[in-house]
């Protein structure tokens, strides 16, 4: 995780269009100072970024099925719970599901495991809009295929 620039995906493990799966791995950093207030003498990763992670992880999905032509707007967080303490150093596991396609939303089920225990859940809901830039659009996947985005889920099969 880069939490400083919100990159709070690192790799991409698993990825299916047809099952409406994917599954990224995220190393929570050893340091950083969000740790200095939250909380001095106890680091836990704030519950607010387990929530973005889970929202990133859904939208790679989401892009995947747009074959990256839509971009993933995340407008709803339903039943969000935070199970337990993420610290510094967990290996988390980022699974998201699709429950819900159509009118131009997509809802997902989430969750965040680390060694198999579920540290929190949420169900998202997205808007799929047209991408508010092409430069943006182009380095958006230029860093999904660096986390193991498939290529051919790319435009052109970058």
């Amino acid at each position: 995780m880069y939490i400083e620039y919100f990159l709070l995906v690192d790799r991409i493990v698993a990825l299916s269009i047809e099952e409406g799966v994917v599954r990224c791995e995220a190393t929570v950093p050893t340091e950083s100072t969000i740790y200095q207030g939250h909380f001095p003498g106890f680091p836990v990763l704030p519950g607010v970024l387990l929530i973005e992670a889970m929202a990133q992880n859904a939208g790679w999905l989401i892009l995947a099925m747009t074959r990256c032509e839509r971009f993933p707007f995340l407008s709803i967080i339903n039943e969000a719970k935070l199970r337990n303490f993420v610290r510094p150093g967990n290996v988390l596991l980022v699974e998201s599901k699709l429950i819900h396609e159509g009118s131009g939303y997509i809802k997902t089920e989430n969750r965040v495991l680390f060694e198999n225990a579920v540290m929190c859940e949420a169900t998202t809901t997205f808007r799929v809009l047209p991408f508010p830039s092409p430069v943006f659009q182009e380095k958006l996947i230029a860093h999904a295929l660096k986390i193991g985005f498939p290529a051919e889920f790319a435009p052109h099969g970058r």
